[in-house]
């Protein structure tokens, strides 16, 4: 608990520097409310329309999950194919490229078009934005195992089912969890970016994305700073639950996982 509270402080002492900054540039600048309000007028903001910025939340947390959800079932089965041969992948892997270089801003109106506006649709550009590092990921960690090890259990004339799920599979984990901590924050992203193309446009049926559109139209500048800073608390607790399922599965037997000696 000690050593928890002495991690916390630090972040705590920088939060508490930056906001007192904020807070000051604003007095000493004389910097108008429209440009950079100061944060209490944030905080006030954010209260209150509460209700507004707590079913904004919802919404795009939902868009969130689900298309991360999508992206780690479609991940993983991509790189279960990849990883069956070099021949397999030097066909596939260039395609697995091109979908994290092509523009997402490109393909939402495309997106927008087959399937309306709407969840499934700000679902669908999450999940382009989040594949692809956990296609990479867990494709190296599948294809990576030690050579003495596969060896070993070769040897032990285990078949390809053993060895997939007791070397493979429990080797894949550490990579698999770097993937879904890189996704977990390109998913509010991609909610974002997909709701300022597919979202809905009726009232109290628009995301953080939406939102921040609206807000910045109507120059509500101290509540599109509460919309950003909702925006970061989604990413980061999205982050923070990963992290804790990365934990509950690896700090068993992994070092990357494993609480160090002596602490």
């Amino acid at each position: 608990m000690k050593k928890f509270l002495g991690m916390a402080v630090w972040p705590a002492g920088v939060l508490v520097l930056v906001v007192g900054l904020w807070w000051g540039a604003t007095v000493a600048f004389g910097i108008p409310t429209y440009v950079l309000p100061d944060p209490w007028r944030v905080v006030e903001a954010g209260w209150d329309r509460k209700e507004s910025l707590l079913n904004a939340v919802k919404i795009s947390s939902v868009g969130a999950v689900g298309g991360f959800l999508l992206s780690v079932v479609v991940g993983v089965m991509v790189a279960l194919v990849l990883a069956q041969s070099p021949l397999v992948r030097r066909c596939l892997v260039p395609y697995t490229i091109l979908l994290q270089t092509v523009p997402v801003v490109a393909v939402a109106p495309l997106i927008l078009m087959w399937f309306g506006s709407g969840l499934r649709s700000v679902m669908l550009v999450v999940s382009i934005i989040c594949l692809f590092p956990i296609i990479a990921n867990t494709t190296q960690g599948l294809t990576s195992v030690d050579r003495n090890l596969l060896d070993l259990f070769r040897m032990s004339n285990a078949s390809r089912a053993q060895e997939f799920w007791k070397l493979r599979l429990p080797h894949a984990l550490p990579a698999f969890f770097t993937g879904l901590r890189i996704s977990s924050g390109l998913s509010v992203i991609g909610a974002f970016t997909g709701e300022w193309f597919a979202s809905s446009n009726a009232v109290g049926e628009g995301g953080l994305g939406y939102s921040i559109i609206y807000a910045n139209s109507q120059l509500q500048t101290d509540y599109l700073f509460a919309l950003v800073m909702a925006c970061a608390v989604l990413g980061t607790t999205f982050f923070l639950v990963v992290v804790t399922c990365e934990w509950f599965f690896l700090h068993h037997w992994h070092e990357s996982a494993m609480k160090p000696e002596g602490d």
